[in-house]
């Protein structure tokens, strides 16, 4: 008897312990612990299993769903490739019915098909008789160049051929509505007291072949660049540092950075400071230290001293049948951001131990590029964990040939991760959420985007934007199903005609988190198999200041601090 109650004890410990780290260590190496909000959600998401074993499994030692996991390939076994779910793709919006009729009215195939046409047909109300901005210059000439990856299976994507696949849920499930889910009416959902979801009118598992997107591939790159070995970069980032349009926008305007040596009094010292990575110091005005480094910095071409930075030749691709998305944001004192968003039809996860987790329907990524005056200054990547950010002098360039020894203008070459497509500044192995790069993506030297090519072009004034967001505050959810309400967003002048509707959608552009009791759903160690779609880009802080959106994020001087990955960092 004595031995049973040892070996009970002993039993009992063991249990506790496990039960003691699977729950606790997640939830401790979690960087963004959830609020009590998301905690309540969790608790119905664990209640949403049948099985009590399943329940008590996640509830104490976090593995849910464990008789769920399989292997989920990014295609279908045996073929390589997904299919099509209905030829008829076209007439993919399901019945709905109006929100102010008691019994609606179910459409047949030909009037949604007839209210498709005429919603993708009609311009948008809010942009007649408004004068449209251009696209600067300098904004394209310096457009990113997108490394995808090589085996990518999941392209870049068109939104307004996304969306035909999708259709409006809520938490209690399918709706219905009179307007057919489109570019141009997504911003009607915003008046449904519930949040909406768009969600795959198939089984995403099936890998239907808009899922893939195989038409997105980026062709053959066609320009003619030069091709120097990439060097690390010698230059500190801080030359011409002499404002603050690190830290900038319409509220908040720019400031000059003075030479304590050239002041008088300590009132006339602005104390503010360009950003720089941890134990870094800032350099020493010695002006012969300065004139080394300026040296450093340049090279000799054609008998002439010129700027060096990091730069090489790109092997292929460019045009995407995808359009990217360009919203230019003017911050005031001359800055100006422009966001080039990437969308995607799906985020296939990464793996551990074969085990896949992080997949979601619809991902937006984006990069940032910073301009003072027309000049870059700095980039953000939407990275895992919040982004990063790199001064311009830090990045890797392509130089389109042109005569002349300053090979301008220059574009930044960046890399798109297989599967999550999150912007990276190198090729490699990028180790996110999990610590020991158990998680990590990957990036290589694949096709190249060039989304210069083809983009949906906006101007955004997100200052107009918060008024409009009082007033429908004031007015109630009527007023968000007016078109004429929204003038924030306003196409550029090249193209016109653009839906601005989808911007100012509010709901997630996918599925929502599949519940324990789907069978495609699992969650080990506080990381999901499927998870919710991403917002769509106005909720992406198009108005920050600081180059980056969050406070753990920093502008880097150098990729070799980027090779360091972003665990925790």
């Amino acid at each position: 008897m004595y031995i049973t109650l040892r070996r009970f004890a002993a039993f009992s410990s063991v249990v506790v312990v496990i039960a003691l780290f699977t729950s606790v260590l997640p939830r401790v190496l979690n960087p963004t612990p959830p609020t009590p909000e998301e905690r309540r959600r969790d608790k119905q998401w664990i209640s949403s299993s049948p099985h009590w074993l399943d329940r008590q499994c996640c509830r104490w030692f976090s593995l849910c769903g464990l008789w769920h996991v399989k292997w989920d390939p990014p295609a279908l076994p045996g073929t390589g490739i997904g299919h099509d779910d209905d030829d008829n793709h076209e007439l993919r919006n399901i019945e709905l019915r109006s929100l102010d009729e008691e019994e609606p009215r179910l459409l047949s195939v030909e009037e949604k098909a007839q209210a498709w046409k005429e919603s993708e047909a009609r311009r948008e109300g809010p942009n007649k008789g408004r004068k449209l901005k251009g696209i600067p210059d300098y904004v394209l000439n310096h457009a990113p160049l997108v490394h995808l990856y090589s085996q990518e299976n999941f392209w870049p994507s068109d939104i307004a051929e996304f969306v035909r696949h999708m259709s409006p849920y809520t938490h209690k499930g399918e709706f219905n509505s009179s307007f057919p889910v489109s570019l141009n009416e997504l911003h009607k959902f915003n008046s449904i007291l519930d949040m909406v979801y768009l969600t795959s009118e198939v089984d995403v598992e099936d890998r239907p072949e808009w899922l893939h997107n195989r038409e997105g591939e980026p062709a053959e790159f066609t320009e003619e660049g030069d091709e120097v070995p990439l060097r690390p970069n010698p230059n500190d980032g801080f030359a011409g540092d002499d404002t603050t349009w690190f830290d900038v926008d319409k509220d908040h305007p720019l400031h000059r950075i003075s030479d304590p040596r050239k002041v008088s009094s300590p009132e006339h010292i602005d104390t503010r400071r360009p950003p720089h990575h941890v134990g870094e110091k800032r350099p020493p005005h010695d002006s012969r230290l300065r004139e080394s480094r300026r040296k450093r910095n340049y090279e000799e071409v054609a008998g002439e001293q010129v700027p060096f930075i990091p730069r090489y030749k790109p092997d292929s691709s460019g045009y995407s049948k995808a359009p990217a998305v360009l919203v230019l944001v003017d911050k005031g004192s001359g800055v100006l951001d422009a966001f080039w968003f990437f969308f995607y039809s799906y985020n296939l996860g990464q793996t551990v131990f074969n085990i896949r987790f992080g997949n979601h329907v619809g991902d937006w990524e984006h990069c940032m590029i910073r301009f003072e005056n027309g000049q870059p200054r700095s980039l953000f990547l939407s990275e895992h964990a919040g982004g990063q950010a790199y001064a311009w002098d830090a990045l890797e360039k392509f130089y389109p040939h042109s005569d002349g020894p300053m090979r301008r203008p220059e574009r930044p070459v960046i890399y798109s991760a297989v599967g999550s497509h999150a912007m990276y500044a190198l090729p490699g192995e990028h180790p996110y959420v999990l610590p020991f790069g158990l998680l990590h993506d990957q990036t290589d030297k694949g096709p190249i985007w060039d989304p210069a090519k083809n983009y949906y072009g906006y101007h955004y004034d997100y200052i107009e934007d918060r008024e409009e967001e009082r007033q429908m505050d004031i007015l109630g959810a009527e007023a968000k199903r007016n078109e004429t309400a929204y003038k924030s967003l306003i196409p550029a002048d090249v193209n016109p005609g653009l839906a601005t509707s989808w911007f100012h959608f509010e709901g997630p552009w996918g599925d929502e988190t599949y519940g324990l009791g789907d069978a495609r759903q699992w969650r080990l160690f506080g990381q999901y198999h499927y998870i919710t779609g991403p917002f769509g880009p106005k909720f992406k802080f198009l108005d920050r200041e600081k180059v980056c959106q969050t406070d753990r994020c920093r502008i880097l001087h150098s990729l070799d601090l980027g090779r360091k990955g972003t665990w925790y960092s």
